[in-house]
């Protein structure tokens, strides 16, 4: 008796890795947002001053 030929199982509507990929995304995304909303939030508690000098001082570091 002849065995039945199997079908190749159905491709799923996203591959996994495109939903990590998706992952990775959104949570840098998110994390860039919190990065930026950070430093807003620190340039309005100590003033344009300070943030300009820590950035400044880190510059003149690099150098």
């Amino acid at each position: 008796m002849a065995q039945p030929v199997s079908t190749q199982p159905e491709m799923p509507a996203i591959l996994p890795g495109r939903k990590l990929a998706s992952a990775i995304a959104i949570g840098g995304v998110a994390f860039g947002a919190l990065v930026v909303a950070g430093a807003l939030a620190l340039w309005f508690h100590y003033g344009t001053a300070v943030f300009f000098e820590m950035i400044a001082s880190g510059i003149s570091a690099c150098f």
